[in-house]
């Protein structure tokens, strides 16, 4: 894997997997990923591990906690679905949710680069295709059977864009598949602000963040979706790891549900 300094938006991919482990080894009783643990000697340096607190470190891996309740529940909904993956980097869902949803078909979207980063160093598991390409254009949808239910999950990715252009990947994704719910995370201006404060702090200042929601409603009829659900990141994070974590990211962690700085978005399309 090397041990190049990060650069570019396609090298964030490494922060969450640092937070996914980090997790994994403290605090396994609220998150637990084998599969990233597996990884952790792939890890290009030691910045990200460096530059990052405790709260930045759940921040990242309560996304995922999250996102894997989410996708439970798709699953169980529909049987046999579809579950995609956007900007999928090496995200590890598919060995933490795939093995109890044999009917989900299981599709991983990202940049040439980063499939291929992913292929060597997670492989192709049978029941999860990697689709390379701009995840903006949409030719990946080809690839998918529209006919089924299908789960759309764009995680860390908006953020590194404009508001017309997530605007305008959601109208393409309506065109492309009528039977779709997406779910993505999200920040207000001030959650904005702190995650590019975080970011330039692992070394990473080619890839700053520039979309924020500061009214997710508002935002859910402007894309002309129906609002499902807001999710609060830390819910299960502050009863599980109540007395585990310092007192900083105990208050952080309520401060930023309370003020609405971070959430995850599902509508359906």
């Amino acid at each position: 894997m090397g041990t190049s300094a990060l650069e570019g938006v396609a090298d964030t991919l490494y922060i969450p997997l640092v937070a996914r482990i980090y997790v994994s080894k403290r605090f396994p009783e609220y998150f637990y990923d084998p599969k990233s643990l597996e990884l952790e000697g792939s890890i290009p340096g030691d910045s990200i591990q460096r530059g990052s607190s405790e709260y930045a470190m759940v921040a990242s891996a309560a996304r995922y906690h999250n996102l894997d309740q989410m996708a439970r529940a798709f699953v169980a909904d529909h049987p046999l679905c579809n579950v995609v993956n956007v900007g999928c980097g090496l995200e590890t869902m598919f060995w933490r949710v795939g093995p109890d949803a044999p009917g989900a078909r299981f599709y991983a979207i990202d940049l040439p680069e980063v499939v291929a980063t992913r292929r060597r160093v997670l492989g192709e598991p049978e029941g999860e295709a990697l689709v390379a390409g701009d995840a903006f254009d949409l030719a990946w949808a080809a690839r998918i059977d529209a006919s089924l239910p299908t789960l759309i999950i764009v995680s860390g990715v908006f953020q590194y864009f404009h508001a017309a252009d997530v605007l305008g990947f959601i109208d393409d994704v309506k065109k492309a598949f009528t039977n779709a719910e997406l779910v993505f995370d999200a920040t207000n201006t001030k959650g904005l602000r702190f995650a590019n404060t975080y970011v330039r702090k692992t070394g990473n200042t080619s890839a700053l963040m520039h979309f924020a929601i500061d009214h997710p409603a508002a935002f859910a009829r402007e894309a002309n979706c129906a609002l499902l659900e807001i999710r609060p990141f830390y819910t299960s994070a502050r009863r599980i790891l109540k007395g585990r974590v310092s007192l900083y990211t105990r208050v952080a962690m309520a401060v930023t549900d309370r003020t609405g700085r971070a959430f995850l978005l599902r509508v359906r399309l």
